[in-house]
């Protein structure tokens, strides 16, 4: 009994009423207005410069790459211009010495590497190719004509962005920490270790992920609205939404396209409240908090994304390790334990180290309904090394685990509901339930924890605002591979922007090229006229 009344204590602790969650938006709301006025504010509503999204209908063949956190990605995608696409790519998991790296060249090369060898995989005659023309074709302002693929890179870190493919690094987060990057343009660090590879690469686009799956979601599903909101909910959390130039009221330094009279948002809301007028503070929040790479930011975050939700879980469960008062995880004998054994813990185990419970044990808990919880047992034993966990133990950590969960998921509620009435699209009279008001997710929590959803929909019936009514004409639906497409049809924006701007010194280049390439010889001109 006494381990049951503690793990109810607990519960207790991480509940997060409608009352707070109401108290959450009007503040999330305020924030928001004030990042759009000036510089420096918990949310940065930092501009992306993209000023529209897609209707489906794009076409082309793009490249993307995707630093989102502990992987690279990089891929190809074929926009079919009906709504889908096909895509190729790669993955690799980034070296933990290169999170924190003391030069930036460090990890831009590794992600230069990563590039190369994806198209000498993926596209190597395309590859072949371009090596033949750059030994026939130049110009004063280096190979402009050559670049073979525009590149859309999403980068999911804060910057501050003063172009479509410029933006200067604001802070690491995620367990990346390399202080030489800071304020250093990102686009340009990347463009420039690909250049020294001489690679058929220009970065054209620099996407956040947030950003990334409003486009890739505006693409799979326009509809009559179109997408409003692109959130991630995964390893950290973000969100970009369409807002109303007329709303922006800071100085914007760069060229954009205002004839749409929008621009999409990057809030960067994960940093909502680091003053913590509003979220909620237990201790193992404020223990995780004490022990992270960058106290005093992400506050948000830190309560929602799966990065930090396991370890919030494991703080609970060594804290009742060491309660005396409370039988877990051990027994006296194997007659306190149903499986007449008693419950033992390697000393290996994750329990004990930072970092060392996955948040995916969470999904296993909140999946197992079986009556003797066999499939989190089972979990605990191979992912943890607590071998033999009696019932009592495993519903416990069942219990807390369910609790942690919940509460990031109704925060989650209050971003997405914030953004909503920020929108004012609920008194758009054109949005019905069959016609709703589209949000694009994707990440772990939302695709993989069992409930995630259905638990942000609860939260989001009890916002002023929206209600029961208004929760029925907001859908949230999952995008798949939104950083990759979505880097993909900025990259087309861009290459369209760029096209525009350099009609006539391409043409002009094209022309020398020819006439270069009459004089060298027929292996020359047809290297030079197959672009």
């Amino acid at each position: 009994m006494a381990l049951e009344t503690e793990t109810d204590s607990i519960v207790q602790q991480f509940e997060y009423s409608d009352n707070d969650v109401n108290k959450a938006v009007k503040e999330f709301l305020r924030q928001a207005d004030e990042g759009l006025e000036k510089d420096g504010t918990s949310l940065s509503q930092i501009p992306t410069y993209v000023t529209a999204v897609p209707n489906g209908t794009e076409k082309g063949l793009y490249m993307a790459v995707d630093l989102g956190g502990t992987n690279f990605r990089v891929c190809s995608i074929q926009l079919l211009g009906d709504g889908t696409f096909s895509h190729t790519y790669n993955k690799v998991a980034v070296p933990k010495n290169l999170m924190v790296a003391k030069k930036a060249e460090d990890l831009f090369a590794f992600l230069a590497q990563e590039i190369k060898k994806f198209l000498e995989e993926h596209h190597s005659e395309d590859f072949e190719h371009h090596i033949r023309r750059r030994m026939t074709v130049s110009s004063p302002d280096g190979f402009r004509d050559e670049h073979i693929f525009r590149m859309g890179f999403t980068f999911s870190f804060p910057v501050k962005q003063v172009g479509i493919n410029k933006g200067t690094l604001i802070r690491w987060t995620k367990g990346f920490d390399i202080p030489d990057a800071i304020d250093k343009d990102v686009c340009a660090l990347l463009q420039a270790e690909i250049d020294k590879l001489h690679l058929p690469i220009k970065v054209a686009a620099l996407v956040n992920d947030t950003v990334g799956t409003l486009m890739a979601r505006s693409y799979a599903a326009p509809g009559k609205n179109g997408s409003v909101l692109g959130a991630i909910f995964g390893t950290g959390t973000n969100g970009a939404y369409v807002e109303k130039l007329s709303k922006l009221k800071k100085p914007l330094a760069g060229d954009y396209d205002q004839s749409t009279g929008e621009m999409v948002i990057n809030t960067e809301w994960g940093s909502f409240d680091n003053q913590l007028n509003v979220l909620p503070t237990t201790k193992w929040d404020a223990s995780l908090e004490k022990d992270s790479l960058n106290p005093g930011f992400q506050m948000y975050e830190k309560r929602v994304s799966g990065m930090f939700l396991g370890e919030i879980l494991r703080l609970v469960v060594v804290e009742l390790l060491n309660n005396p008062e409370v039988s877990f995880f051990k027994d006296e004998n194997s007659s306190s334990n149903d499986r007449g054994s008693v419950t033992i813990i390697s000393r290996d185990s994750g329990l004990f180290k930072q970092w060392g419970l996955d948040t995916a044990i969470m999904s296993t808990a909140e999946l197992d309904q079986d009556p003797e919880l066999t499939g989190l047992r089972q979990a605990l034993e191979n992912n943890l090394h607590v071998y033999a966990p009696a019932y009592e133990d495993a519903l416990a950590f069942k219990k807390v685990a369910h609790a942690i969960g919940r509460r990031a998921a109704r925060l989650s509620a209050v971003a997405i509901g914030a953004i909503v009435l920020q929108t004012g699209k609920l008194n758009d009279k054109d949005v019905t339930e069959e016609d709703p008001i589209d949000i694009g997710v994707d990440g772990s929590l939302v695709e993989h924890y069992p409930g995630f959803r259905p638990m942000i929909y609860e939260a989001l019936r009890a916002i002023d605002g929206i209600g029961e009514e208004g929760a029925k004409r907001i859908r949230i639906g999952l995008t798949q591979d939104g950083s990759g497409v979505g880097a993909a049809l900025i990259a087309l924006v861009a290459a369209g922007m760029e096209k525009n701007a350099n009609a006539e010194y391409i043409g002009e280049l094209r022309s020398t090229s020819k006439a270069a390439a009459a004089t060298d010889g027929s292996a020359d001109e047809k290297a030079t006229n197959s672009d």
